[in-house]
């Protein structure tokens, strides 16, 4: 069992009926999944890159990205239908928790000139979101392999309609956010 699946079970469970007053464990947040999204406009041009952003995201979460086509034309963009223009991970369980530790733990604080995530980035629904400009904060990733820069977007989804609620959650997981 993952180190912060056990943590929530037996001290975050206690903070959250605590804080929210509620007494019945089932009512608390909970996080569902994390979604973990890279958009590769470049990949138009080549083909290469998608494929080498699936592998480094496919390292990065432990699980086989999935390749992501678009599903309308923007003539702007060059962009058809049916063209491969991203890749994504959902993860869930044990995997879920372990990304989560790693990315708290390790990813965030090599990110340079770092003063916390922005707490205002909920959607109304409970569910946060954030965005990396690098893969390279993740221990995962080669430096001397990487041949481009490519930035990536996490989605945290809770059992909560309640941003409150759901900062509370991700605050007792250990995420960094910054004074409003």
């Amino acid at each position: 069992m993952a180190r912060l699946q056990v943590k929530y079970k037996k001290e975050i469970v206690g903070q959250l009926q605590e804080k929210l007053g509620r007494k019945n464990v089932h009512s608390l947040p909970r996080l569902q999944k994390i979604v973990v999204n890279m958009g590769v406009g470049k990949a138009l041009e080549d083909k290469n890159r998608l494929e080498q952003s699936a592998m480094q995201l496919s390292q990065i979460t432990g699980q086989k990205a999935q390749i992501r086509k678009a599903k309308v034309a923007v003539s702007g963009f060059r962009l058809r239908e049916g063209n491969a223009i991203g890749c994504r991970v959902t993860l869930r369980g044990a995997r879920m928790f372990e990304f989560l530790d790693r990315l708290v733990t390790i990813a965030l604080p090599r990110i340079r000139d770092f003063r916390g995530i922005n707490p205002k980035s909920f959607d109304g629904r409970g569910n946060y979101s954030m965005g990396l400009t690098e893969q390279q904060v993740f221990p995962e990733v080669d430096p001397d392999k990487l041949t481009f820069v490519q930035g990536m977007d996490v989605t945290f989804v809770t059992s909560t309609t309640n941003d409150d609620e759901a900062r509370e959650l991700l605050r007792c997981f250990g995420m960094p956010f910054r004074e409003a």
